[in-house]
Parts: structure tokens; sequence; C-alpha cells
């Protein structure tokens, strides 16, 4: 894993995280508890701060950038799906984006909301608490239902395990 302080910017892991070693994190970063981040996922608060709840998925690709003097939070059990851009200001706790998604300056996206693959949320924009948005711009096409949260608990947890497993059981071959 890469791990880099910047000025006096110093990464804070939480126990039991998994974080590639093609990931880079950056800066003033808090990662909680049992958090996953994939290969070549970037975390970077340079110019401002990062903080992500225990249990998120930053997946591969995904890409996480503070704005300048300003703070990005995302709430516990967070979801940034393959190829992901965030540059918002708060994700809810249980918040999805999906796979190639931006979520813009200045925005952000509410408790159990999903943000559909390949959606843009614009700078400024808002999502509400436990909407599915999708388009771009992103626009309300519908509700999270019970079946969507059960679907989003199993595969949080499949990532939170997996951070767990890959400790014990991912082990790289190109260097023996």
């Amino acid at each position: 894993m890469a791990i880099y302080r910047y000025k006096n910017g110093v990464p804070q892991i939480g126990k039991d995280c998994y974080i590639s070693d093609s990931a880079r994190v950056i800066g003033n970063v808090i990662l909680g508890d049992g958090c996953y981040v994939g290969h070549g996922a970037i975390i970077r608060a340079d110019y401002g701060r990062i903080r992500i709840g225990g249990g998120s998925a930053i997946e591969e690709n995904a890409v996480i950038h503070a704005r300048v003097d300003a703070t990005s939070i995302l709430g516990n059990k967070v979801t940034l799906g393959h190829g992901a851009i965030v540059h918002g200001d708060f994700l809810g706790d249980f918040a999805v984006v999906g796979m190639g998604a931006v979520v813009g300056r200045k925005s952000t996206v509410g408790e159990w909301s999903i943000v559909a693959e390949g959606a843009v949320v614009p700078t400024g924009e808002s999502v509400g608490p436990g909407k599915i948005v999708a388009g771009i711009p992103a626009v309300t096409i519908g509700e999270v239902t019970q079946q969507h949260k059960d679907y989003w608990l199993w595969a949080k947890n499949m990532y939170r395990d997996l951070a767990r497993d890959y400790a014990s059981n991912l082990e790289r071959l190109d260097l023996r």
C-alpha cells in the first residue's frame, strides 16, 4: 500500500482495513475501521480533509479528492463503485455511488441513496436521503426500497469480509 504524508497531513488508518498496494492514500485522511480500498483507488486530501466511515468500500480505480480547505465526509458503510469519482462534500451512511459515476464539487448524497452507474451529480447539487438518481445530470428515478437495502447490506458486508480475508489469504506471487 502507498500511504503518504503531505505537509502536516498524515493519514490515519483504522483497524482491519485493506488498502491495495496499488492504491494511494494521501494527506489528511481518516479511514474508519474495516474499510476496503481497492486496486488503483486514490484518496487524496492534500489541500483539504477526507473522513471515511467504518465499513466503507472504495472499489478499484475510484477517486476521492477534497476541495481546498474543505472536508469531504463519507459516512459509514458507503460504497464507491469501480471508477467512481467523488469531489463532493458529503455522502451519508450506506450511500452508493455506482461504477463510473461522478459526484461533483460541493455536492451531497443522502443516507441510503444510490447514484446509478455513469450518473453525474453536478457541482452544488444534493441527492436527498433514500433516493435513486441516474443520468447526466442525475435526476431522481425512484426510492430506495427494503430490497435495495438488503442487497446493499449484503454487498457492503462482502467487502468488509474481503478486507479481513485479504490480510491472510492474498499472496503476491511475482516477488518470490
